[in-house]
């Protein structure tokens, strides 16, 4: 694996690969990789002839500037970790080296900035989209993997993607969790043994909305389902039940593939999930 800190180094070897007609894949990570990483970066193995991981703590998407100070970092694990999997090239730009005479053209992102993570941290998804769409402008990637358990950004990046008329394919990956159900997450670094046992309280809850669907509304299983969950010690921020394309909130029906997602926190970290109901 090649480790890669500066845009000139990483020109030189993407037009070498550009030149060989190369298929390359693009895992961009913020770092404190796990096995749902490790499952990006297999699914980029098999589908393409080079895999670039990008790690980068992108100041831009951090709402809260505590959020991002705590943030984990252990560069040499990741390091790792990726020889490990087989990843080709590593790509560690500073804040400075990313941004260097870039401009973002800008986007209007509608109702995705609105709802659920748009309401909640407002300028996220732009930060998002800036630091996403600069990554696919240096590495002119043929496909770009996500993860699934940031429903909403996955959604927001293929809206960019197809905003700007990319030539990318954006493979939005299943959410990979732990035996007990907890989704893998570059946070969980931050929870004592006690947070892990509380935070489980959010794959149930998504449980309970997926068994329970036949029998109740939207609406009705909302309600029950924040009953439910206010059995356990995790703070709710929202639970809600989507339209799996529009992420518009269902009330009365259900659709096909309807999603439900759920933020809460266990003291000062904030934990996300999702589940598909139906």
């Amino acid at each position: 694996m090649k480790t890669i800190y500066t845009l000139a180094n990483l020109k030189i070897e993407l037009d070498a690969l550009l030149e060989k007609n190369k298929k390359t894949g693009l895992v961009p990570t913020m770092g404190a990789l796990h096995n749902g990483h490790a499952s990006l970066v297999r699914k980029a193995k098999t589908e393409n002839d080079v895999v670039i991981t990008t790690i980068f703590i992108n100041p831009t998407q951090f709402n809260n500037p505590e959020d991002l100070i705590k943030y984990p970092r252990k560069e040499e694990e990741d390091k790792k970790l990726l020889e490990e999997i087989g990843c080709d090239i590593l790509f560690m730009p500073n804040t400075e080296e990313i941004y260097q005479n870039y401009e973002f053209p800008g986007i209007d992102l509608g109702k995705l900035d609105t709802i659920m993570e748009g309401k909640q941290r407002p300028g996220h998804f732009i930060g998002v989209c800036q630091i996403v769409y600069r990554l696919f402008q240096i590495t002119q990637p043929t496909n770009a993997y996500f993860g699934l358990k940031d429903f909403q950004q996955v959604a927001v990046i293929k809206y960019m993607t197809n905003y700007f008329k990319l030539p990318i394919n954006i493979i939005a990956c299943d959410t990979v969790r732990e035996e007990n159900g907890l989704a893998m997450s570059s946070r969980n670094l931050r929870l004592n043994e006690t947070q892990k046992e509380d935070a489980l309280i959010l794959y149930s809850t998504l449980k309970f909305i997926q068994n329970n669907y036949q029998n109740s509304s939207p609406y009705q299983l909302k309600i029950d389902a924040t009953h439910f969950f206010n059995q356990g010690n995790l703070s709710l921020e929202y639970l809600e039940i989507v339209n799996p394309e529009t992420l518009e909130q269902l009330n009365d029906t259900w659709v096909a593939e309807s999603i439900a997602c759920i933020v809460a926190s266990a003291g000062d970290i904030r934990l996300i999930d999702n589940l598909k109901i139906n």
